[in-house]
């Protein structure tokens, strides 16, 4: 019986459309298929090549590849480009024997119009043409250079871009914050393991800015002091990591809606200072604080939006105290999730209860639960007045013997319970029964399956 090929009907756009979700070894496969689609590949608006389309090359083919890569980017009468990536395998084979024309590529690109340019590259030297920095079709651009020291030419100029990520990079001069200026309707910005040298104020000046992260590298230049001043009054995502800079100043992000701060140790800077500044978003309305030492709760303002808080402390003492210092200042919450270990002999029940406990918090997640978190569980049920949902995340690693050599493995269960509540309080004494009931039945469950990783879920109703 004869199968009608419909696909094969569709109009070359359309084709050429679905060619590009494919990778581009998978798409020049097609042209096998008939005289319609032999050519079709070349007119892909996507142009991605990575690891996949790497496999495979010899010294015998790669200038094959190369000459391909050439035509297909430079032939004339080609349509506009969505999106140009090149990962970091095609650095391996670009050496002395097999150059490539990686700036005429990006060039080639340019000349078509493309919206996206995604480079992964050990290296940029000499490989960015200045035309890449005054390219009016630009919407996103990503650079991740490994260790590249990048400087940009004084008529820089993206008048369309909206997405600016740059990874293990650093910066010497000013002109990245001339670059930034100079791009009028930047929405998304990252810096993703960069640090800025020979700077003493990083400037970011972007009243279109929605979104921006700010990653900074802890790494060769961690003792470095700068400081970072930031006005985004659209502001609605912030992130950073931070453990070098000296101080921020921040305009009132009256538009934030959440914010993920992660505050580092660090010999040479105060880190009061860091998490004052910081810290000082308190129109944010979710907030996720991962800390590594106490900082005074005191000189913090009143967080009146914040509904959901995600606190991550590690590695210090009194951590069980400042959570609940902190929430003293959050009085609207309606979410809290821990993440930290929790250290035995805190009194909890000598502990001022939160008003955000009394009147507003609804759901609670916490995570690596064990037996020294049972007096906290209790301190929040106790006082969680209008609680009606928790959330316990146990994970384990056991012993189990491998059903190929004998040998015994660790592996790892991950337990999830969800509690609903219908009353005002429920007997501490039925939680804990039915937690440890799943628990058992979740770690025989996996040791006679034979299950790497098993997640259990539980839903109880518990009324008064």
């Amino acid at each position: 019986m004869c199968v009608e090929d419909r696909i094969s009907s569709f109009p070359d756009p359309i084709l050429c459309h679905i060619l590009s979700f494919l990778p581009i070894k998978e798409a020049v496969r097609t042209s096998i298929i008939s005289t319609k689609w032999r050519y079709l590949f070349a007119s892909i608006s996507t142009i991605k090549f990575d690891g996949y389309s790497m496999s495979g090359l010899t010294d015998r083919n790669i200038d094959n590849f190369k000459n391909f890569v050439d035509r297909l980017l430079k032939s004339p009468d080609q349509v506009r480009l969505d999106c140009f990536r090149l990962s970091h395998e095609i650095c391996s084979w670009n050496d002395g024997d097999h150059d490539f024309d990686i700036s005429g590529w990006i060039c080639a690109a340019l000349c078509r119009g493309v919206k996206e340019i995604d480079l992964q590259l050990s290296y940029l030297e000499d490989i960015l043409p200045a035309v890449l920095f005054t390219c009016g079709s630009l919407v996103t651009l990503k650079l991740d250079a490994v260790g590249h020291k990048f400087k940009f030419p004084s008529d820089v100029c993206l008048g369309n871009l909206k997405t600016l990520h740059f990874r293990d990079s650093f910066f010497g001069d000013y002109s990245i914050l001339r670059l930034i200026s100079n791009c009028h309707v930047l929405e998304d910005l990252a810096f993703i393991e960069c640090d800025f040298y020979n700077t003493s104020v990083i400037n970011i000046q972007t009243p279109s800015l929605k979104r921006f992260i700010l990653d900074f590298d802890l790494g060769e230049f961690g003792d470095l002091k700068y400081v970072v001043v930031i006005n985004a009054p659209n502001l609605i995502y912030f992130q950073c990591t931070d453990a070098v800079a000296q101080g921020y100043t921040l305009s009132t992000m009256k538009s934030l809606e959440k914010a993920h701060i992660s505050i580092c140790d660090c010999d040479t800077i105060d880190s009061q200072t860091i998490a004052t500044h910081l810290i000082q978003v308190c129109n944010v309305r979710s907030l996720r604080l991962t800390i590594n030492e106490i900082f005074r709760t005191s000189k913090l303002p009143i967080f009146h939006n914040l509904i959901e808080f995600e606190f991550l402390g590690r590695g210090f003492n009194g951590r069980e105290i400042w959570l609940v210092e902190f929430l003293h200042r959050m009085p609207n919450l309606k979410t809290l999730t821990l993440n930290f270990p929790v250290v035995a002999g805190t009194q909890w029940k000598a502990l001022e209860v939160p008003s955000c406990l009394s009147f507003h918090l609804k759901e609670i997640e916490i995570s690596r639960f064990n037996t020294h978190m049972i007096d906290m569980v209790s301190y929040f049920l106790d006082n969680a007045i209008i609680l009606e949902k928790l959330i316990i995340i146990e994970l384990r690693k056991h012993f189990v013997m491998d059903s190929n050599n004998g040998s015994p493995a660790t592996t790892s269960v991950s337990i999830e319970e969800s509690f609903k509540f219908n009353g005002k309080g429920t007997p501490l004494v039925l939680l804990l029964v039915v937690m440890l009931g799943l628990i058992i039945y979740a770690t025989v469950y996996k040791c006679k399956r034979g299950c790497a990783d098993l997640k259990v879920e539980a839903e109880v109703e518990l009324g008064e």
